[in-house]
């Protein structure tokens, strides 16, 4: 099956392509189509706004996820924002910067959170097949590890006996990871 990615995140996209293996041919996103506003309430709707522009502006079916970090301290933020949370143009290191700062304070014991990712397929003809995955785990104090990108040197998931994700190989992580668990649960559903 041949799938437009929406992303132009390079670390995402090769996670994208080393989960779903082989079997989906994997295109990126043609120059000429516009980085697409995330404007949406929910993880799935921002995943459907990126997907649905992609699939209108190539005339193909088109892949898009959305994650957000849920940190149960901060009442679930940064979620749906979780890109942009320390602003619009937030680089990695300030999004974990503010997220640090904004624990501050908490107990080891209630820096509990989890990454949720919403994995879509939308088709032109408006089809569409959509998974979640979640997992579960600890923002860690300070940052460790130099691999992933994003939030992974601060978040510990459960089954990694303590270790980051930035301290995880490529496979360790992606069996673990929310977006691993969404997008075999998405190729497990394609035709």
């Amino acid at each position: 099956m041949r799938l437009v990615l929406a992303t132009a995140n390079p670390g995402k996209a090769a996670e994208i392509a080393a989960i779903l293996g082989p079997t989906v041919e994997l295109v990126p996103r043609p120059a000429h189509v516009p980085d697409v506003v995330e404007d949406a309430d929910t993880l799935l709707g921002n995943a459907r706004l990126k997907a649905t522009a992609l699939a209108a502006a190539t005339g193909e079916p088109s892949v898009a996820d959305d994650t957000g970090l849920e940190v149960n301290a901060l009442g679930g933020a940064p979620g749906v924002r979780s890109a942009r949370f320390a602003g619009d143009e937030a680089t990695d290191a300030e999004n974990v910067a503010r997220l640090l700062a904004a624990l501050d304070g908490v107990a080891p014991d209630r820096r509990t959170a989890r990454f949720r990712t919403v994995a879509l397929v939308r088709w032109p003809d408006r089809r569409e097949l959509h998974a979640e995955g979640v997992v579960e785990g600890v923002i860690v104090a300070t940052p460790v590890g130099g691999g992933g990108f994003g939030y992974d040197p601060v978040f510990a998931p459960v089954g990694a006996g303590g270790r980051t994700f930035a301290e995880l190989t490529p496979a360790e992580k992606h069996a673990l990871s929310h977006r691993g668990r969404a997008f075999r649960a998405l190729r497990a559903m394609l035709p």
